[in-house]
């Protein structure tokens, strides 16, 4: 017996109902349902915030512009730490002068630029542990004989960087109208070459790496007059930051990579322990 025609025309559209029922639910899983979904990114990871950090890039080999770009040991020792918080590192430049200032604007996360630690910045950033040392050394040219230690700095022209450590030493060494304030120590020891200024106190790696690079004629003299502890700036209060820089400092120096950019700058490790 012939089945009567509405009742297959009744029974296609109840399939066909349900079929696009089961396409909807479908639809709304893969669009934003509760289960398996992942946004409106379409399934792409979240951008990775950004981690600022400043320096002159006037301080090489410790950060300066090659090519267009920053680089430098810090520069790396901050790509890092920012890799290890899940970061993207954004490393820039402020004028050394106003630096601590630039932080407390919040124009940047942190300073990682070779700052010295020192109870007077203490009092207006927080540091994370020491991440290199190094001491304060007197440079001359190479043919001068009149400059042996910093006793004979007495009367003499010292070139420092500005608003830096070295130039509060150099103040005690010689008349304060003797010191000559340059913003970077790499011109301050090319000056040296031209009789203009007569010792530059600087960093003994930042020296050595002008003599040994740059070609300059140049010597050091004496022992070094102090040794800093340079760290890492962040704004006062800010902990969770400051512990995290922490926590990515203390995993470099124990999985071996501090001591790998270290090298590939310096040919040895500079944390000085």
């Amino acid at each position: 017996m012939r089945r009567p025609l509405f009742g297959v025309v009744v029974i296609v559209l109840a399939l066909m109902l349900a079929l696009a029922g089961v396409a909807g639910c479908a639809t709304e899983s893969d669009d934003g349902g509760d289960e398996g979904t992942t946004g409106e990114t379409g399934g792409e990871a979240a951008e990775a915030e950004p981690f600022t950090y400043a320096m002159s890039g006037l301080y090489k080999p410790f950060n300066y512009t090659e090519g267009g770009e920053l680089t430098g040991f810090d520069v790396e020792i901050g790509a890092e730490i920012a890799r290890r918080m899940d970061r993207e590192p954004a490393p820039m430049t402020n004028p050394w002068e106003t630096i601590i200032q630039g932080l407390k604007a919040e124009k940047y996360d942190a300073i990682i630029g070779s700052m010295a630690i020192t109870e007077e910045r203490e009092e207006q950033v927080d540091f994370s542990q020491p991440y290199y040392r190094s001491g304060a050394q007197i440079f001359v040219a190479e043919d001068n004989d009149d400059i042996a230690s910093k006793d004979d700095l007495a009367g003499k022209k010292i070139g420092v960087v500005k608003a830096s450590t070295f130039k509060d030493i150099a103040e005690t060494l010689t008349d304060p109208d003797n010191v000559v304030g340059y913003d970077s120590d790499v011109i301050a020891l090319q000056d040296l070459t031209t009789g203009r200024i007569d010792a530059v106190i600087t960093d003994q790696v930042v020296g050595f790496s002008a003599i040994n690079e740059e070609g300059l004629a140049l010597k050091d003299v004496g022992e070094p007059l102090y040794v800093d502890e340079m760290g890492i700036a962040v704004r006062e209060g800010d902990d969770q930051l400051l512990d995290d820089i922490d926590f990515a400092l203390e995993s470099m120096i124990a999985d071996g990579t501090y001591a790998e950019i270290s090298n590939k700058w310096f040919g040895r490790s500079i944390l000085g322990e």
